[in-house]
């Protein structure tokens, strides 16, 4: 991935604790990581721009997916590190379990999915572009992968760039993921943080698949 070592030098994606991630989420957190407000912001973003009754990929899953109930899809896999939150999880049909730092390569054929999102997760990956442009190979052409996040992380596993920049930068990096990726023709970034200045904020940025004709 020489691109992202241009852009973004390795040293950004050090983190306080380098310790295996399949250590540090070998206990299940059967726990929300955002409030209630963000949780629903999230759904609503991904309601907005996933296509209904299509097959889904929900990245570096856990016990909840975060979409509403009335939202219609055919599967949904999740990918996680926890078998016991996967397991857990009602709106998966199926699950993989995955270290994406150690493996970024995904279990799946090119263009399998009509969509892919991941929630507030993405500050932990150390080989973002890599999972991104993995992410783009198995969608569809146009297909969209939706990318929210919050102020919210665990401190230690969060990688050096994102915990030194703010709200707005973590939008600006997300989406530059999307562009060294080199599979994505459409790059947009919401703000669908609740009214309420107690609650958390939610930020998304969507990258769409290009069309195979683009090359």
């Amino acid at each position: 991935m020489e691109q992202q070592h241009e852009a973004l030098p390795p040293e950004y994606f050090a983190r306080y604790d380098e310790s295996t991630d399949t250590n540090f989420y070998d206990q299940p957190r059967l726990v929300v990581h955002i409030d209630e407000g963000a949780i629903k912001a999230a759904g609503r973003l991904y309601a907005d721009l996933l296509p209904p009754a299509g097959a889904l990929l929900d990245m570096m899953s856990s016990w909840r997916s975060h979409l509403p109930p009335e939202f219609r899809y055919e599967t949904m896999v999740g990918l996680g590190m926890n078998p016991v939150e996967l397991a857990q999880n009602p709106q998966l049909t199926s699950y993989v379990l995955r270290d994406l730092n150690a493996n970024p390569a995904l279990p799946f054929d090119d263009s399998s999915f009509d969509g892919a999102i991941c929630t507030v997760s993405v500050q932990y990956l150390t080989r973002p572009v890599e999972v991104f442009a993995e992410v783009g190979r198995v969608l569809k052409p146009g297909a969209p992968f939706v990318v929210t996040f919050s102020n919210r992380c665990f401190p230690s596993k969060a990688v050096r760039v994102w915990a030194a920049t703010d709200d707005q930068q973590h939008t600006r990096l997300v989406s530059l993921y999307f562009q060294r990726a080199g599979l994505f023709d459409r790059i947009e970034s919401y703000d669908r943080s609740p009214r309420s200045w107690l609650g958390d904020p939610l930020y998304g940025v969507a990258g769409w698949k290009r069309a195979e004709d683009e090359g």
